[in-house]
């Protein structure tokens, strides 16, 4: 059995009287690219935030590499990526300086950082690490932000709402370097409004709705949930968190 490589236990965050992640209880294992979906205010960025260390949690606790955030956190922020739902980057740095300092971060090998730098730049179409940050676009940041955390390979990428900005040549680039670095063992986290790219990609899918993980499992078991051996990803999001007949709402505009 593969191992596992994030871990929460009874996980909760509150935010004065609004309880945001209610007792979450996560297993995602070593390759696996695991979906988490939700409406928004659902609870998904919060408890990324709190699987990256950059949250504490009210209580429960997160283990990732079988090690605990609170406990291990420099270690643990060795080994991952973040790629956050909005790139947030030293706007005074060059494109080229931003990641050479990321590489020094990491004591990568100057000459596989740039290495890794080139390809990436290459596949995703980045001629531009000379501007400076503040000038770039936000899907020019992105571009520049996933270029840093893929060019370390980490073990663990966490990555939310990625392909937001990005163009759709680069969107189907990074599916695929994605799929491509889970082969390889790393395991990645990923969360995601696209319902389609969650559906193609996925091992497994959680659905957490006002801070409730309300059901997990491959697309088939999904589908066995909703006795619809055709649903689609949508169909089955749709049926387990619209709190309204959506037909209905359009039929009365």
């Amino acid at each position: 059995m593969a191992n596992v490589v994030i871990e929460t236990k009874d996980l909760v965050k509150n935010f004065g009287k609004v309880c945001a992640v209610k007792g979450l209880n996560l297993r995602v294992f070593e390759g696996e690219i695991y979906g988490f979906l939700g409406p928004n205010g659902a609870g998904k960025t919060t408890t990324i935030r709190m699987l990256t260390g950059t949250l504490k949690p009210t209580s429960g606790f997160v283990k990732i590499l079988g090690m605990d955030m609170w406990g291990k956190e420099i270690e643990i922020k060795r080994s991952i990526g973040v790629v956050p739902d909005e790139p947030r980057m030293y706007s005074n740095l060059k494109g080229y300086e931003f990641l050479k300092f990321v590489a020094e971060i990491f004591d990568m090998d100057e000459k596989i950082a740039q290495q890794r730098v080139e390809e990436l730049c290459s596949v995703f179409g980045v001629d531009y690490l000379d501007k400076f940050i503040a000038d770039m676009s936000h899907g020019m940041k992105q571009k520049i932000l996933l270029i840093s955390v893929l060019m370390r390979k980490p073990k663990v990428i966490f990555l939310d709402e990625p392909t937001v900005g990005l163009d759709a040549k680069s969107a189907k680039i990074l599916k695929l370097l994605l799929q491509k670095y889970a082969s390889e063992g790393c395991t990645i986290f990923m969360t995601t409004h696209v319902l389609e790219i969650a559906e193609k990609m996925c091992s497994r899918i959680g659905i957490i709705d006002k801070g409730i993980l309300i059901v997990e499992g491959t697309m088939e078991q999904l589908r066995n949930l909703v006795k619809d051996r055709m649903a689609s990803l949508e169909d089955i999001f749709l049926q387990l968190t619209a709190t309204e007949d959506i037909s209905q709402i359009i039929k009365e505009l």
